[in-house]
């Protein structure tokens, strides 16, 4: 399978019924008892670091941009290759009369708009097909629309150098095995290596199986 197959197979999985399901699935069952990172922890660092002109990249069904953004006048845009996530994300935060661009992020936006003071991409990372030195060219397209000083933060599940219990481990292999994953050798010293190639400033948490990033563009 190539690149291009590979990531429209990472994505092609994100149908509307599984989108029905995800947010009890993923963010409900699997962050709590897999991958040992509460959903709550990742919604903090959004409430914290989500600006008043902000991109939200692999929306999946918008958690947290429909639950943890305030009701004040904001600017507010959607990346993603899946169409139904696009559609279902823009229509649960009409009121913003979001932005809507589909692309594949591995290669270059051409959003061709104002760029912005905040980005977001949360649980996309270890979608995306090949070694995070590879993947890492997203923060480089990331970069380029993002105002200087701007931050970009995310989220992404390790597949090396994180503690996983027998139940994380089947399951990654069995989303690896799909093509639903591609993060096997993703460990966090890449991650740090390749984000710092981009921007500065990065800080990594590690919680359970998942890293919790921030970087900002000098």
């Amino acid at each position: 399978m190539n690149k291009e197959s590979a990531t429209f197979a990472g994505q092609a999985v994100y149908s509307k019924k599984v989108l029905s399901i995800y947010d009890l699935w993923v963010l409900g069952f699997s962050n709590h008892y897999l991958w040992k990172c509460p959903t709550k922890l990742i919604s903090q660092q959004f409430i914290d670091l989500a600006s008043k002109n902000h991109l939200d990249v692999g929306v999946g069904t918008g958690y947290y941009l429909k639950n943890h953004l305030s009701l004040t006048e904001r600017r507010v845009a959607l990346v993603d290759l899946n169409e139904n996530s696009l559609e279902s994300t823009a229509t649960a935060i009409q009121h913003f009369n979001p932005e809507v661009y589909r692309r594949n992020i591995l290669d270059p936006l051409e959003l061709k708009c104002e760029k912005f003071d905040s980005i977001s991409i949360n649980y996309l990372l270890h979608c995306l097909p090949g070694e995070l030195s590879e993947k890492s060219v997203v923060f480089t397209h990331l970069h380029e629309v993002l105002n200087d000083g701007g931050v970009l933060f995310g989220s992404t599940i390790l597949g090396q150098g994180v503690p996983k219990n027998v139940f994380a481990s089947k399951l990654m292999n069995f989303y690896n095995k799909k093509g639903i994953f591609t993060n096997e050798d993703d460990d966090v010293h890449t991650l740090e290596t390749v984000l710092n190639d981009t921007f500065v400033d990065v800080e990594i948490n590690i919680i359970g199986c998942v890293a919790l990033f921030s970087a900002r563009k000098k």
